[in-house]
């Protein structure tokens, strides 16, 4: 998307006309164009919403864990990660709640992950 003025009104308000759920967002700007990782609540509605607001978008899959909410249990996820060599390529916290948090990862090899989680 441009990166200018409205934009974000325009993303999120697409979005929310579709009764669709932001359970985390993150934005960048590279030059002229901004970037918008946002992970729902429904899959297949975004993807409709966004096309019909003329956004180009990408999807990846994400991987939902639920951690311990104490220093170092990321720490632990990152380095099993790393000795499977998997590549992370974003994080998002979803949440906290009760002691424990909610993250999202979008991984270079999820089956992979997963395993080396397990």
């Amino acid at each position: 998307m441009a990166d200018k003025p409205g934009e974000l009104a325009r993303v999120t308000e697409a979005l929310a006309n579709a009764a669709v759920n932001i359970r985390a967002i993150a934005s960048e700007t590279k030059q002229e164009t901004s970037f918008l990782r946002i992970v729902t609540s429904d899959v297949t509605t975004t993807e409709k919403a966004l096309a019909q607001t003329g956004l180009k978008y990408d999807l990846s899959d994400i991987m939902d864990l639920e951690l311990l909410d104490r220093p170092g249990e990321l720490a632990k996820v990152a380095r099993r990660l790393s000795r499977a060599g998997i590549n992370v390529h974003s994080i998002y916290i979803l949440g906290s709640k009760n002691g424990r948090t909610e993250i999202a990862l979008v991984v270079d090899d999820p089956g992979r992950a997963k395993a080396a989680l397990k």
